[in-house]
């Protein structure tokens, strides 16, 4: 007679706990975009409304709370984007959302923490990555195919140009100048359509180029 193996449970976080999380990378992703990414946890966990020791029981160092900001971010601009992929509108159009919703997830303010101390090569942040990269890859070749887009650009120009263009200039606050930023990708968004007007000088930029920097 066999023994019925038993079966493991497997525990999941209650809705409370996952709460709580959200809070907590909600709360650090704006005192990040304000004050940069060494503002104090303790000040994250009062904005969140919870305790130190539940930023801690989910983040053990400061290191996993910025990896899982900036992942939660390229995961929902990977949503945007794969949103105006599915879409069979004007393609240009789909990249000009995407562009805009890139500036409101503030980007610009996020992106130089990968630059950071931490594990840039951490397999979550790599995949996030990947899934950002190829989605607008995908959105800026079906402009391209279209003839909408100038042929001359790439991820890389595309990315670096909306982190400059929503990033505010030195001793400006970054509340200040949000009223600017679309008005200014506006700009940006006008200059790629094709037929392009003019020659730019050096080749397209990929985002494994700029890595390379």
């Amino acid at each position: 007679m066999q023994t019925a193996t038993p079966v493991r449970k497997v525990s999941r976080p209650r809705a409370d706990a996952l709460r709580n999380r959200e809070r907590i990378v909600t709360a650090a992703r704006e005192m990040f975009v304000e004050f940069g990414p060494d503002v104090p946890l303790d000040e994250i966990a009062r904005r969140a409304g919870v305790g130190n020791a539940t930023v801690y029981r989910n983040f053990p160092d400061r290191d996993a709370l910025v990896r899982e900001v900036v992942c939660s971010v390229m995961d929902r601009m990977a949503l945007v984007a794969q949103g105006v992929l599915e879409e069979n509108g004007d393609a240009f159009e789909a990249l000009s959302r995407f562009v805009h919703s890139a500036a409101d997830e503030r980007i610009s303010a996020l992106c130089p923490m990968i630059q950071s101390a931490f594990d840039k090569n951490h397999p979550d942040l790599e995949a996030a990555r990947e899934r950002l990269e190829d989605q607008t890859a995908a959105i800026m070749e079906r402009a391209q195919r279209a003839g909408q887009l100038r042929d001359d650009v790439g991820v890389g120009d595309l990315m670096l140009a909306v982190g400059q263009l929503s990033r505010p200039p030195a001793g400006t606050q970054c509340v200040g100048v949000d009223r600017f930023v679309h008005r200014h990708l506006q700009l940006l968004l006008d200059g790629l359509r094709a037929p392009a007007r003019s020659e730019l000088p050096g080749t397209s930029v990929t985002m494994e180029g700029l890595r390379r920097a």
